[in-house]
């Protein structure tokens, strides 16, 4: 195995085999959210990183404290041209750690944010976001449905800004609007394999994404919190366990379907 990877060895779970994740962009924020929910569930993680290792490195030490198996893989999800050998490098880890040649659900959530106002946003800037957000989601799962189990689950991440508009979003909506779409086809033609494919759209989040931006501004906050019904803007636990919930045994009939996580925002 290259330098790409870590590996971490859980305790031996003689109920039933783990069932495996692979979750994009899951060094921090919501990914590393929704990584840590899934251990808690008992799904051992994958996740990706594109830069910072050593956040990456912390995730799959926590998962082993809560006694799962984990990796951390490096990817960037704007390079499509690299997503044959990914597959096979997973295919490979999926081999050492399990000794399986298929996992059980996928997390497209890698991202980043993008604020320009519409008549600002340059061919460079469109490309940058679609790259990542729907170009990479939609070839990334392409090159992984060949060792996603029969059965198993597709969870892709939009955003609430697809339903309700704010100022400076255009592009990185669109791209989310267009990974709705595609998530529908994906239940359809994978149907058949009894795959799900689900999207969950969290409102805004005070995370580090788009620099932090709600985080870290407490008027913006404040306007937030004042248009939602539970009256505040979303944390990255909010988000990781909504998507626990929809990979959860009990959630295998939502099929596709848009499931806003956003504490009813502009209701």
């Amino acid at each position: 195995m290259n330098e790409g990877h870590s590996i971490v060895t859980a305790t031996e779970h003689t109920t039933r085999p783990a069932r495996i994740a692979l979750i994009t962009g899951a060094n921090r924020g919501l990914g590393r959210s929704t990584a840590l929910h899934l251990a808690e569930q008992g799904i051992d993680p994958v996740i990706t990183y594109r830069s910072h290792p050593e956040e990456a490195e912390a995730v799959v030490e926590q998962a082993r404290a809560l006694g799962r198996t984990a990796y951390a893989l490096k990817l960037d999800t704007g390079r499509i041209e690299d997503f044959a050998a990914f597959a096979e490098e997973f295919r490979a880890v999926l081999k050492e750690g399990w000794d399986r040649e298929t996992f059980d659900a996928l997390v497209n959530n890698a991202g980043h944010g993008h604020h320009a106002a519409f008549l600002e946003v340059t061919p460079e800037d469109f490309d940058e976001v679609f790259d990542v957000h729907i170009r990479g989601v939609y070839f990334l799962t392409q090159a992984l449905v060949p060792l996603l189990a029969d059965g198993g689950r597709i969870v892709n991440i939009s955003t609430g800004l697809a339903r309700f508009t704010f100022e400076g979003s255009s592009a990185y909506a669109a791209a989310k609007g267009a990974v709705e779409v595609f998530t529908r086809y994906l239940a359809k033609e994978l149907g058949p394999r009894g795959i799900t494919a689900n999207t969950v759209a969290p409102g805004p989040v005070a995370t580090d994404f788009s620099g932090g931006v709600i985080k870290n501004t407490p008027e913006l906050r404040a306007q937030l919190d004042a248009v939602t019904a539970l009256g505040r803007v979303g944390v990255a636990d909010d988000i990781g366990g909504a998507i626990a919930a929809i990979l959860a045994d009990g959630s295998g009939w939502i099929n596709g379907q848009r499931i806003e996580a956003s504490g009813g925002i502009l209701l």
